[in-house]
């Protein structure tokens, strides 16, 4: 599951924030979607290590490596560490890109909504979306001041060349205060029936999702990104031994186009069962936190121990998540190719 990366360049986008560009080191292409993100291993001698997770801003659909953007935050031990000691050349181990924040159909029409570094993964979507899809974009980017937007320049760059396309309304504190709820109902009213991405700090994705919601957008319309920090290190995280001698049930899971059969013993969890098959599924906190290890439930029923990001209409979707899934059925069927 662990894989290293070198880091060809380091961009430095604003006196806050530093692009990593990023290539494998054994010469493969680096995989994912629109949206998605890598979670880092932060060289430390701190007990449990640190980990941390960073959305991917490139496009898998252009000719450009994977690109991660990461903001210095106040006592960041890990954001701070990266800023200061990542170089052109450097080695990271990561593991593979995660993430359900991404978007189903590329021709759609897109209302996306960022806040600081949040722009990160709502860049990767909307440049995938100009480039490979039909639809038009509107972004509302939030900012503290002109000197602190990031992208500013690429933006731009893409509004000269997409045109109607494309839309971008720079929100700075500075000039018009705090993002209000009026602000972004009109916006929302501007552009209806659009599919919404939503990430950035929390106040500022409770509000966007609050006006999305007061405006009648449908809760399938919606997507938010949330990041929380990891409390264990899913590099350094200690092999389960599964229980074989309970009961167990069946579960048929397909990964990559691949469609295997494994048992699946009573009380543990889905994905410590398929990693002890051999099958290499995603995953990132292990805590229920994050989405990496998202996929979908087709037959069957499972419980999940703990869940912070799968809101009500994921869960009708039949998503869940592996490293928090227990079976409840005898014969279950998980698909992660969605």
């Amino acid at each position: 599951m662990t894989l290293q990366v070198r880091v060809v360049e380091v961009v430095r986008e604003t006196a806050e924030a530093h692009s990593l560009v990023l290539e494998p080191v054994d010469g493969s292409t680096l995989s994912y979607r629109p949206g998605q993100f890598l979670t880092l291993s932060i060289p430390t001698d701190r007990d449990g290590g640190a980990a941390r997770c960073y959305s991917l801003c490139s496009s898998p659909a252009l000719d450009e490596k994977a690109k991660v953007t990461v903001k210095r935050t106040v006592d960041g031990y890990a954001s701070n560490w990266i800023c200061d000691h990542v170089v052109a050349g450097t080695v990271l181990d990561v593991l593979k890109p995660a993430g359900t924040f991404t978007p189903k159909h590329l021709d759609d029409d897109f209302l996306l909504f960022a806040g600081g570094s949040g722009i990160t993964p709502v860049l990767s979507i909307l440049k995938t979306a100009l480039h490979s899809g039909t639809g038009s974009v509107a972004l509302v980017y939030a900012n503290r001041d002109p000197d602190s937007v990031i992208f500013r320049h690429e933006l731009a760059a893409l509004c000269g060349a997409y045109g109607e396309r494309l839309s971008v309304l720079h929100w700075l504190e500075s000039e018009e205060g705090l993002p209000s709820a009026a602000g972004v109902a009109e916006v929302v009213a501007a552009h209806p029936g659009r599919q919404s991405f939503i990430c950035g700090p929390g106040p500022f994705m409770d509000l966007v999702s609050e006006a999305l919601r007061a405006a009648g957008v449908p809760g399938d319309h919606v997507h938010v990104e949330r990041f929380t920090s990891l409390h264990n290190d899913p590099f350094h995280e200690a092999a389960v031994v599964l229980d074989e001698a309970a009961a167990s049930s069946t579960v048929e899971v397909t990964l990559d186009g691949d469609t295997s059969s494994v048992p699946w013993p009573d009380g543990n969890r889905l994905l410590d069962v398929l990693l002890a098959a051999g099958i290499e599924a995603p995953y990132s906190c292990r805590e229920g936190a994050c989405s990496a290890c998202a996929c979908i439930l087709l037959e069957g029923e499972v419980d999940l121990a703990h869940n912070e990001v799968l809101d009500a209409a994921d869960l009708t979707d039949g998503l869940i998540l592996a490293c928090q899934a227990t079976a409840r059925s005898a014969r279950l069927k998980v698909t992660y190719d969605a």
